[in-house]
């Protein structure tokens, strides 16, 4: 029967899917950690209060990616280059999502409404990243190799979303509610289409290096299709909700250091 902790402990196990896999990983997050270092340079001087917080978004995010280099080194393993169809990050910017990097490549610094579209972004993005992690965590918490890695980095992913959360109202008490709602929304709609794409252009991989057979992947195929649709229909709205969050200034501190793995 397949299950979501049958199916990554099928890509755990092998080395060359296990290293495709944090390969993606590292990169998506290694891009993150320089958005943000990005972002939090070119803050305007009316949010410099907030460049702090965005600077340990981006070192979280650096962090992780070298978690899953560590991962792959603690088993002879070397990052691959990551295909095209399965970068998750620079498929969102393809799609308008987020701050342009050729926005963040100059010196010209943001403005308060570029800071609201970046954290809409990760608002939606984050959602994700929680979501995700929470299912590693519930399946691997304990695991001798991945358990401590799915921890730490499932705990950053609730903290950065708690960040958005709370930065998102206090814009939109500001006066920028609606422009907030707009862009959150046009940020979901995107995202799931773009974790459509990505999630077959993974498990097409994933099923060649693994030899699954025809049927196998048409059924998570099948399933990749019916979690876009449920997500079409209602549940993009997840990802457009506001509300305080339990942790407060969950990104007030400065960032925790990678686990070493022997």
């Amino acid at each position: 029967m397949l299950s979501a902790k049958s199916l990554f402990q099928e890509i755990l196990d092998h080395d060359e899917s296990f290293r495709l896999f944090c390969s993606i990983a590292a990169s998506g997050e290694s891009q993150g950690g320089w958005e943000n270092a990005r972002i939090a340079t070119l803050v305007p001087p009316s949010e410099r209060a907030l460049a702090p917080k965005i600077t340990r978004h981006g070192a979280d995010e650096d962090k992780h990616g070298r978690i899953f280099n560590a991962l792959m080194r603690k088993r002879g393993l070397e990052p691959v280059p990551v295909p095209p169809d399965t970068d998750y990050t620079m498929l969102l910017e393809k799609h308008g999502i987020g701050l342009a990097h050729e926005k963040l490549q100059s010196d010209e610094p943001l403005t308060v409404h570029d800071i609201v579209t970046y954290l809409a972004h990760s608002r939606v993005t984050e959602q994700r990243a929680s979501e995700q992690m929470e299912l590693l965590r519930k399946h691997f918490a304990d695991h001798p190799d991945l358990g401590r890695a799915v921890r730490m980095i499932s705990a950053d992913e609730d903290n950065h979303l708690a960040y958005c959360h709370e930065e998102l109202l206090r814009f939109a008490r500001a006066g920028h509610g609606r422009a907030i709602q707009r862009t959150l929304r046009e940020c979901a709609l995107a995202e799931i289409r773009v974790y459509r794409d990505v999630s077959l252009a993974v498990m097409a991989h994933m099923g060649r290096i693994l030899g699954w057979s025809r049927a196998k992947s048409a059924v998570l195929a099948a399933g990749i299709h019916a979690v876009y649709a449920y997500e079409r229909a209602a549940g993009w709205r997840r990802m457009v909700s506001l509300k305080p969050p339990e942790r407060r200034d969950a990104l007030g501190g400065p960032a925790t250091s990678a686990p070493e793995f022997a």
